[in-house]
């Protein structure tokens, strides 16, 4: 069953009802969002290997055989892979790995497959569900987000506020009145990361919001994307990952009418 929820204006006030699209009627099914979610965190594995070449870019060769042509034995020196120098000189040893800028010994090799598959169809199954867990209100408090109990959700702006809302402090004082302070104030608490993760720098923060915007809502995306905590994702990239971080469904989300269209026409031409 379509269910409706308010839509608000530039001013935050709610002008009218929006009916969701049916991808949000969707079974919330955890394991799928879960799996999903592991297959986009993949996609930013960064695999750990050598160059092939690395170590071997030199011009050095092993001259040390015997009674051959320029053979460095019976000469003190290192019957090795030496540069190639002029008139017949030898230069350093190259390529072996304990000389200048050898190859390593036994250097790593990506053998794993590291990127999580997923069937299309199994991960647009997956989508739809985490869509359908942004409009229920039960998961969305599960989930650690702070939201007055009479907010319907998900969030919807209309057109107008998608073209208008230009300014970080026009949208931040909207979701003041929506009641989202004490949301948007779990992302003030921050924490620094410690031990091998400290290396990376910064601090790590709780995500509030999300909004989800269309193609003619760069306006409102500027504005939303400097408030802390807060992402923004146009349609065409939406993943799983955004709606379920940490593959935990329910994630606090804005829709703009617009992106509520876009959603659906998408859905109904992957069927």
């Amino acid at each position: 069953m379509a269910s409706k929820v308010p839509t608000y204006d530039a001013q935050g006030a709610p002008v009218a009802e929006t009916t969701l699209p049916g991808l949000f009627d969707e079974p919330v099914r955890k394991d799928l969002i879960a799996r999903a979610a592991i297959s986009d965190q993949t996609w930013y594995y960064q695999p750990k290997s050598n160059e092939p070449r690395s170590g071997m870019a030199t011009s050095a060769r092993y001259r040390g055989r015997k009674d051959d042509f320029g053979s460095i034995k019976n000469h003190g020196i290192a019957m090795r892979a030496h540069e190639v120098l002029a008139k017949g000189k030898w230069g350093k040893a190259r390529i072996i790995p304990g000389s200048f800028k050898g190859r390593r010994a036994h250097p790593p090799h990506v053998l794993k497959n590291l990127i999580e598959q997923m069937n299309k169809r199994e991960y647009q199954k997956a989508l739809h569900s985490a869509l359908a867990a942004t409009a229920k209100n039960a998961i969305v408090v599960l989930r650690g987000h702070k939201v007055p109990a009479k907010l319907a959700l998900p969030i919807v702006f209309d057109a107008t506020a998608g073209a208008k809302i230009s300014k970080t402090a026009m949208i931040h004082d909207i979701l003041l009145k929506l009641g989202l302070e004490a949301e948007l104030d779990r992302a003030t608490h921050t924490r620094r990361r410690t031990g091998v993760g400290s290396r990376k720098g910064g601090v790590t923060r709780p995500k509030t919001l999300l909004f989800v915007v269309g193609k003619g809502d760069a306006a409102i995306a500027r504005a939303a994307r400097n408030i802390a905590g807060v992402d923004v994702v146009a349609t065409e990239k939406l993943r799983v990952l955004d709606l379920a971080p940490g593959a935990k469904p329910g994630r606090l989300t804005a829709f703009t009418k617009s992106a509520l269209a876009e959603l659906d026409s998408q859905a109904k031409a992957k069927q």
